[in-house]
């Protein structure tokens, strides 16, 4: 069993234990299971890993905090109904780091039906920032944002053939968005743009295609297995193309699940991976506590998340509610996560917008 699995089971087991006095519910419905496993499982654990060390001291105000996990397999109408569950009848404060872009939307009708804040979705969706959407709250930066800064960099360094292939539904398009915006930017159009199927991805035609016209690299816009399948595809196909994806992947898991393909691959970033941000040290020190060695860009995400959501949990004070809870978010302005600063308002939920790169080793690690 990998330190990380046993810190994993050993977080979820504490988490139980919590159930019976926890008071302050948050609520979660996610990809435990599925397409998308690998990096969510990465990204709670760093959530929890901040969680268990508040509510190590007695939580917040003296109530412990409880996430309720439920598992939608990363299916648009199960993540529907386990919202529903969450803030009907368990009575959740909050909803917490849904997985996906559709899934995502989905949700937001009910969010706004019960008043219910959702704090850190893990998706860059622009659709979740403009127009602003009342009662979601980001933490990362946009999808967009992520593809520009990649172009940019791939045209900087004398790429001038690119091909585009990704997912049919709303995360897709949004990535293609910010990829030709990207190439827009550097005077530059797609070789070719293929699109695949969300529920049954097929790269059998697609691989093929792109690699007969030889492209200098290729942005692959999916999640999980679909793009650890693409990746294979197009390396079998013959494509020695520079491989681009988003941090949607960005997890260790996601570096296993490519096996020999990993090498080489760049993953864009949405956190700093630097020891040199005080963030960094701190999710670092928490999880060698528990045996883990190597704090991924999911972890960290999970983590920053869950320091924005004890921070509203403060400021919400004593017995909150859900207005209160929104209210408390909308008045965060320059809370420093230890070296990033994010600021919401009632006008600007975006949260941060850092953005950057990193490559994949030959020793399965992401470096800048």
């Amino acid at each position: 069993m990998t330190p990380l699995r046993s810190a994993l089971i050993g977080l979820w087991f504490a988490s139980a234990c919590l159930s019976a006095s926890a008071q302050l519910k948050i609520g979660q419905t996610t990809g435990v299971t599925g397409a998308v496993a690998a990096t969510v499982k990465e990204s709670m654990f760093g959530a929890q890993l901040y969680i268990d060390s508040v509510n190590a001291k007695g939580g917040v105000g003296g109530e412990k905090i409880e996430v309720i996990t439920l598992d939608d397999k990363f299916d648009t109408q199960l993540a529907l109904a386990n919202a529903k569950d969450l803030i009907e009848n368990k009575g959740v404060l909050a909803l917490f780091m849904t997985r996906g872009t559709p899934h995502t939307e989905g949700i937001i009708p009910l969010l706004d039906q019960h008043g219910v804040p959702l704090l850190g979705p893990s998706t860059g969706a622009m659709v979740l920032h403009q127009p602003l959407k009342k009662h979601v709250f980001n933490v990362r930066a946009t999808y967009q944002r992520e593809a520009e800064r990649a172009v940019a960099h791939l045209a900087a360094t004398g790429v001038t053939r690119m091909a585009i292939i990704h997912v049919d539904d709303s995360f897709g398009a949004d990535g293609l968005e910010g990829t030709q915006k990207g190439l827009a930017a550097a005077k530059l159009n797609a070789l070719a743009v293929a699109k695949f199927d969300r529920s049954k991805p097929d790269f059998s035609q697609i691989a093929p295609s792109i690699a007969k016209l030889s492209p200098q690299a290729v942005m692959i816009i999916g999640s999980g297995t679909a793009v650890v399948d693409a990746i294979k595809s197009l390396r079998e196909a013959g494509s020695g193309a520079q491989l681009v994806t988003l941090s949607n992947n960005a997890s260790g898991g996601f570096i296993k699940l490519l096996g020999d393909n990993a090498r080489g691959v760049i993953v864009s970033q949405v956190l700093p991976q630097s020891p040199n941000y005080a963030l960094v040290q701190e999710a670092a020190g928490l999880a060698k506590a528990k045996e883990v060695l190597d704090v991924s860009p999911a972890m960290l995400e999970g983590f920053v998340s869950a320091k924005v959501l004890v921070e509203a949990l403060r400021r919400a004070g004593p017995k909150p509610t859900r207005d209160k809870l929104q209210s408390a978010l909308e008045s965060i302005s320059r809370f420093d996560l230890g070296g990033l600063s994010l600021s919401f308002s009632a006008n600007d939920h975006t949260g941060l917008d850092f953005a950057d790169l990193s490559i994949i080793t030959a020793s399965g690690k992401f470096r800048r």
